[in-house]
């Protein structure tokens, strides 16, 4: 008789995506967490792993696929969640793991030999079977939920335009499109920007034009107050999975703005306006377009992320996978 599925969930740092994927698997099925780095993390993969009938990773990395190389010693099942920067390859900006010449080849075993691998979107699918050189059978593209219940809008919207990036580095910078959005702000002196998440560091590099206030961190519930003001949303990286912030900003009726670049048209589809990465001309149209636009564009891009990104099917498609895989 086959037993009921016990899933080993780990990650090498906590972020609201991991612990909701974690909170959401934790009510359908026993669940062992570790979220850990460095080499005593392998102890405790090694502790846990007989007792478990499932691995289920964060990313792929090297911790991952040492998880899918247990998996298969222990003659368990394995999964490897897809985020972004593990099939990134961006060598002139020394960005993804895939520029280490002995990372690569143990992320792509990882990849090629998990039971199960998730995409939160095509474009980051489509990555890894170029970067992986195979067909990608393994790879389903699952996108991350959201909660319309939290990310919710409340009183009116004000004439200024919102972008959330973590960018500890002058990398991200670049990937987050923070240089883009502050050529942008430049360009529109008589717009007020608000830009969320660089590293104080990072903020002391940058040349901050009058019109636009910054944040290094917002606790969500600020991050909700912001949401629920802003007018626009702009998410202008030259990178991304399917941007969370961008999800959640739309489920607040910010109007889109974001360029043509891996998830982020996923994400806007018709809600919003789209350009290329770099164009000001272009974004500058859009934004003054956005700022002008009547409220149902934010509802409409609510309901979107309402339509099509929801917690409930992110939770039933990974119960359905769990399943098959324990079956």
């Amino acid at each position: 008789m086959k037993r009921d599925p016990h899933i080993l969930f780990t990650a090498t740092f906590r972020a609201s995506f991991i612990q909701q994927d974690a909170a959401l698997l934790g009510e359908l099925f026993p669940l062992t967490t570790i979220v850990s780095s460095g080499p005593k993390t392998v102890f405790r993969y090694l502790a846990s792993i007989r007792r478990a009938t499932i691995t289920y990773s964060w990313f792929a990395s090297v911790y991952s696929s040492f998880l899918v190389l247990l998996a298969r010693c222990f003659r368990k099942r394995s999964i490897i969640v897809l985020g972004g920067i593990d099939v990134a390859d961006m060598r002139e900006l020394g960005y993804g793991i895939w520029n280490s010449r002995w990372r690569a080849p143990i992320v792509r075993y990882g990849i090629m030999n998990a039971d199960a691998v998730i995409a939160v979107d095509g474009f980051l699918k489509s990555e890894a079977q170029r970067l992986a050189r195979y067909d990608g059978a393994n790879i389903d593209v699952v996108p991350t939920g959201y909660d319309g219940a939290k990310w919710k809008p409340s009183g009116e919207k004000r004439p200024f335009v919102l972008m959330v990036a973590s960018t500890p580095d002058e990398a991200r910078v670049k990937i987050k499109g923070v240089d883009f959005f502050l050529d942008v702000a430049r360009s529109l002196p008589d717009v007020e920007f608000v830009l969320v998440g660089p590293s104080a560091a990072v903020s002391r590099t940058l040349q901050i034009p009058p019109n636009v206030r910054m944040h290094e961190f917002l606790a969500p519930q600020e991050l909700l107050r912001l949401y629920q003001q802003a007018k626009v949303y702009t998410q202008l990286s030259m990178r991304e999975g399917l941007p969370n912030a961008l999800c959640e900003a739309m489920l607040c009726e910010c109007t889109p703005v974001g360029t043509k670049s891996g998830g982020i048209p996923t994400a806007i589809g018709d809600a919003g306006y789209l350009c290329e990465h770099s164009d000001i001309e272009a974004a500058q149209h859009h934004i003054k377009a956005a700022l002008h636009a009547p409220s149902e564009r934010g509802r409409t891009a609510r309901k979107r992320i309402l339509e099509q990104f929801t917690i409930e099917r992110r939770r039933d498609t990974l119960k359905a996978l769990v399943e098959r895989l324990n079956a």
